[in-house]
């Protein structure tokens, strides 16, 4: 049975009416946020491509999945011109979330309900590694980040992780692993686990849960997979999607209340302290997002609409708080 993406991102959910490009303190006022440089700060994708992932490595390049194929488009972030650099399996097999390594040379893609995680080149797209039949028959492999020992990938359907070491050079060395998650983690009866990062002093992961307590982020023991709640002093994150960490910043992309809502962390990831909430106009549903520069890049996923081959979908940005 397949299952429709937007049902795993809009269940009872009202997309929040748009500011207009506002960076809201929490507690103080909103302020227009400016525009910067001559980058284009929103351009298109391929029509009926359905983007989810995207990464920035260290040059002004972003790289996305595709949700109707599988296939992974770069853009130059100066111009918002790009290509299909890897052909996709097709139909049912798509590219969720995504991450490139710090060497640029290889791209780290999940597999969606494909139950698969695929190894790309990051220059020339061509697959080096595909493992599939991960999990079980309700599996999703949604997210990812990479460690400088393995690559871990999020289940939104079941209770666990995958975890894929990497020897010296960043390459996969083995076979995914499952990894069962304990401690405090909930399970709801449908869509849970979604984006993941690490912590600030890199020695645990970040997961959220968007079942937990009206939706939490939870700090997962990569040893022993134990998870905590972090406490983020009553923000709930129920829409909660990507999570991009900058310094020791947390990005939480809430995509269908068109929202990223800004935490400051403690070095361990055990506490977090809201301190500003993104909107903008041109969010729409946003999923994922990753930084250049003084700004933040986010796909629209227009999960409220249903896909066509002409549907079109855009890459937006607003700055960095």
């Amino acid at each position: 049975m397949h299952r429709s993406f937007a049902r795993r991102s809009l269940l009872g959910a009202a997309a929040a009416a748009g500011a207009a490009a506002l960076v809201a303190p929490l507690g103080g006022a909103a302020h227009a946020a400016a525009p910067g440089g001559r980058w284009p700060t929103r351009f298109l994708l391929p029509a009926g491509f359905r983007p989810e992932g995207i990464t920035i490595g260290h040059s002004p390049c972003a790289y996305f999945g595709s949700l109707a194929n599988g296939d992974v488009y770069k853009a130059s972030l100066a111009t918002g011109q790009g290509r299909i650099i890897s052909t996709g399996p097709g139909t049912d097999n798509p590219t969720v979330g995504l991450k490139i390594d710090r060497a640029e040379r290889r791209l780290f893609l999940a597999g969606g309900w494909g139950r698969a995680i695929r190894v790309a080149d990051a220059r020339s797209g061509a697959l080096q590694k595909n493992f599939t039949g991960l999990g079980a028959e309700n599996s999703m492999v949604n997210d990812v980040i990479l460690t400088p020992e393995a690559a871990w990938f999020t289940d939104s359907y079941r209770p666990q992780l995958y975890r894929l070491a990497l020897d010296r050079s960043g390459a996969p060395a083995g076979v995914p692993v499952t990894v069962p998650l304990g401690g405090d983690w909930a399970q709801g009866p449908d869509f849970t686990a979604n984006g993941i990062e690490r912590t600030p002093d890199g020695r645990a992961l970040l997961v959220v849960n968007t079942f937990l307590d009206g939706g939490t982020l939870m700090r997962v023991d990569p040893g022993t997979a134990v998870a905590r709640a972090v406490d983020l002093g009553g923000l709930k994150i129920p829409r909660g999607d990507g999570l991009l960490l900058l310094g020791r910043t947390l990005y939480v992309v809430q995509q269908a209340l068109n929202q990223i809502d800004v935490i400051r962390l403690n070095d361990a990831g055990t506490r977090g302290t809201a301190v500003a909430r993104i909107t903008d106009d041109s969010f729409r549903i946003p999923t994922t997002a990753a930084a250049w520069g003084e700004r933040i890049y986010l796909p629209n996923a227009r999960f409220d609409v249903e896909p066509a081959p002409d549907t079109e979908y855009d890459v937006v940005s607003v700055p960095r708080v």
